[in-house]
């Protein structure tokens, strides 16, 4: 389908509510409506966009990242370390640290923290979600770093990181959230995903852990001992948990949080109606697409092996697919203009990437039919699906339960491609189980989206190797 969507974010014109009425004017606390409650506030194990969120909030990195809409990437700051120097073969890096940084609990942030931070975050008894991404660095069989050979420590500030020959190292591979060695030195690496710890985390963000209700919010407030405070910014930050997404709406009109993201088109006219709030279109980095398996999911499953797909292993069958879907018509119903069809996973705010000569096959049915008679798909017997051989092209698309746009555009999808002889069937799978079927190669067709990442790195989901 390769819609490429545009987030919607709703927000106060202005922020001068608080949590319980719009009537107390504030400016030192934003509500954020959230859909479920974080699991931990341990970079190691965060796993959704929410907890990313605060735990950002709330640890520091050697670098901070910031976009960069005119050069349309990301830009490398000063955060942890005050600077870096590369040596002249760029084989090494050597960050020169801030000593004005401290954990909540006044323990000194330093080079022992960053090295603790490499070891754990590339533990394979920890398994977190920095595991495996260390390869430019030296490491052993397991990808554990090993320490010794990628540090030179000159002091509790200066550490010099070696890459490992033959590597183009950059320092998106190298920078994550530091943690403090000397709360998580004394626990056993197999239960640091339950150590309470993760729960009271001490840390050495712009915020710290206020409060945390379970369930219900959780809410950080400014520190004031940070070298990133400032008096006239926001003092507190409440992340609500409101699992019903119409509860969220109600709760966004009403004044009981101040921002919600990803609302529904069909909310948008309502909600511009509300004078006290704002449309913020936000362009995304997410497409949907609509996934055609080019190997026999059984013999894969079976046996390892790799045989072409029946339906799906020619070009020109995939090919005809797409000019058979209507796009334009699942964005025009169900986006009401508010996204894009996608030409290449690109997203537009690559601008100085994306090539904007590339043209998106058109909805041609009679081009679909033509292509699908070359690769011998043919309505031989007038039964209205097409068949080659004793083969007829009916085949069952998975789509992940609670996605409204899937369950529309799947319905589209089955009726624009009934139009040329194919007999397309729907099942819903609970979302945990769609993606472990994913990931295992286990359907002949599906209906996910991808996050683009920045920086741009598509090999992960555009790759030959299995």
């Amino acid at each position: 389908m390769n819609l490429l969507k545009l987030y919607i974010a709703i927000l106060l014109a202005v922020v001068v509510t608080s949590c319980d009425t719009r009537n107390t004017e504030t400016t030192d606390r934003i509500v954020i409506g959230i859909a479920a409650d974080v699991q931990t506030f341990n970079p190691l194990f965060t796993a959704s966009v929410d907890e990313g969120s605060i735990t950002e909030l709330l640890y520091l990195s050697l670098v901070d990242f910031r976009w960069d809409e005119d050069k349309s990437d990301l830009q490398s700051n000063p955060m942890l370390a005050k600077k870096w120097e590369w040596s002249q073969d760029s084989t090494s890096i050597t960050f020169f640290l801030r000593e004005d940084v401290y954990w909540n609990d006044g323990k000194q942030c330093n080079a022992d923290d960053i090295l603790f931070s490499f070891d754990v975050y590339s533990d394979p008894e920890v398994q977190s979600g920095w595991y495996g991404t260390f390869g430019t660095v030296y490491t052993d069989e397991e990808n554990h770093v090993e320490i010794e050979k990628t540090f030179d420590v000159a002091s509790h500030f200066e550490f010099t990181i070696n890459f490992k020959l033959g590597t183009v190292p950059n320092l998106y591979d190298i920078v994550f959230p530091i943690i403090p060695k000397h709360v998580y030195e004394n626990i056993e690496r197999k239960n640091l995903t339950t150590s309470e710890s993760n729960f009271n985390p001490v840390t050495n963000g712009p915020f710290t852990l206020k409060k945390w209700n379970r369930n219900q919010t959780v809410t950080l407030e400014a520190n004031p001992e940070s070298f990133l405070y400032d008096k006239d910014n926001i003092d507190e930050l409440v992340f609500k948990v409101v699992q019903n997404y119409t509860s969220r709406i109600l709760q966004l009109k009403k004044g009981d949080i101040d921002l919600m993201e990803l609302v529904k088109i069909e909310d948008i006219k309502e909600i511009k109606s509300e004078k006290e709030l704002q449309i913020v279109p936000v362009v995304g980095r997410e497409y949907d697409y609509a996934g055609w398996n080019n190997i026999d999911p059984s013999a894969f499953a079976e046996k390892g092996k790799v045989v072409p797909n029946k339906f799906f292993n020619s070009s020109k069958v995939r090919i005809a697919l797409t000019y058979a879907i209507n796009r334009q018509e699942i964005l025009e119903e169900y986006f009401l203009g508010y996204g894009k069809i996608a030409v290449t996973p690109v997203s537009p705010i690559f601008s100085d990437l994306i090539n904007n000569d590339i043209v998106p096959y058109e909805y041609d049915v009679a081009k679909a039919r033509r292509l699908l008679k070359s690769e011998g798909w043919i309505d031989t017997d007038n039964d209205g699906v097409i068949e080659k051989g004793n083969e007829e092209f009916s085949f069952t698309m998975y789509i992940p339960a609670g996605n409204p746009l899937r369950n529309f555009a799947s319905t589209i999808i089955k009726n624009n491609l009934k139009a040329v002889g194919i007999e397309m069937n729907v099942e819903t799978l609970e979302l945990g189980k769609f993606i472990d079927n994913l990931f295992e190669k286990k359907m002949d067709a599906w209906m996910a989206a991808w996050y683009i990442p920045i920086p741009l790195e598509i090999k992960t989901y555009w790759y030959s190797d299995l």
